[in-house]
Formats: structure tokens, sequence, C-alpha cells
């Protein structure tokens, strides 16, 4: 990679050419000379200085990328204080990448078993009060005794032992009953849907 002087000037051939006497110096070989300068005196620091935001690998490139903009700058050779001027650009660059970082898009892996699409929970409230309003239109449309042996089962929890001793009926009635209602209340959700 070359280096900034030989980017800003590219005739140098290592060492600043003085002037000769019978032309006067013309004013971007002294800017040139005078970046030549200060990138001898400041690199090292300025490298330091852009490790500790940007990194080990990102700081001679970012460096570099200080000294092209200050050769490009026409207020070179009128600076006061170079080397701050130096610093200057460092920290704006410093800042543009920081906001071009955060705005980067960086997609994030899919873990299946946790990304997995799901519906909405609105969805299944509606599905729940669709499925209450055809069980409870199917368990009213059933026979009394059916209603009655149904509820003492499901929503009571009494065993089919239980309801044949209350009601006085055999177990073969009761399960009549229980699979007539299953069968009325399935018929009925199934059509609902």
């Amino acid at each position: 990679m070359a280096t900034l002087p030989e980017l800003a000037n590219p005739l140098a051939t290592g060492s600043p050419r003085a002037p000769t006497p019978n032309r006067p110096e013309n004013p971007n070989s002294a800017a040139s000379r005078l970046l030549e300068v200060i990138y001898h005196q400041e690199r090292a620091g300025l490298i330091r200085y852009l490790r500790r935001s940007a990194g080990r690998d990102a700081a001679p490139d970012l460096a570099q990328e200080v000294f092209l903009r200050a050769a490009a700058s026409n207020q070179l050779h009128q600076l006061i204080n170079p080397a701050g001027y130096l610093y200057s650009i460092a920290r704006n660059m410093l800042i543009d990448r920081s906001r071009r970082m955060r705005c980067r898009y960086e997609p994030l892996s899919l873990i299946e078993a946790h990304d997995a699409p799901v519906a909405a929970e609105q969805e299944y409230g509606i599905e729940a009060d669709d499925l209450q309003a055809a069980y409870e239109m199917a368990l009213t449309s059933l026979p009394i005794r059916t209603r009655q042996i149904f509820i003492m089962n499901r929503s009571e929890e009494k065993t089919y032992h239980e309801i044949r001793r209350e009601l006085g009926i055999s177990i073969a009635t009761v399960e009549y009953h229980m699979m007539k209602a299953l069968a009325c209340i399935r018929h009925a959700i199934d059509a609902s849907r």
C-alpha cells in the first residue's frame, strides 16, 4: 500500500525536493511537505487513538483515510495546529463509522423451536369463544335425561357407577346417554368450524 506522502505527491522519490531558486515554490508542494512532516510525527499516535475506538485491524486503514482527507483539504497550509486538525478528522470519521454500524442490518439466525410462527392470541380467543358457543348450543339441544347424565359426568366429575346409583339406571343406559351426548356435541363442533 502506498503511503500518504506518495499519494499526495506522486513525483516524490523518498525525499522532498527543494524548490529551485528560479521558480517560486508551489503552495501545493509546501502543503505536501507539511503533510509529510505531520505524517511522520503523528501517524503512530493517530493509529493508537483510532485503535481504541475502531480496533487493531481497522486503525491503520482509518489513519490512512485521515491523511488522505487532510491532503485533499484546501485548509492544510493555513492551519495553526495541523495535528489537532488530524485528530478532529479522525474523531469525525469515528462518529460517522459508529452511525453507519448502528444503522446496519444484521440478520439473526432462526431458532425453529423458539422463533416458529405462532397464531395471534386474539385468534385463539375468538376460536375458543366460537367453540364454547357451539358446545353450549349442542348441550341445550340434548334431551333432558342425556344432558343431565352428561353434566353429572363431565361437570360434576361423577363416575358411571355414581350416576347409576343416583338415578337408579343401569351402566349400559349411562353409557348410551354419554355416547349420544358426545356424538351430538362432536357434530355441533365440527359444523361450527
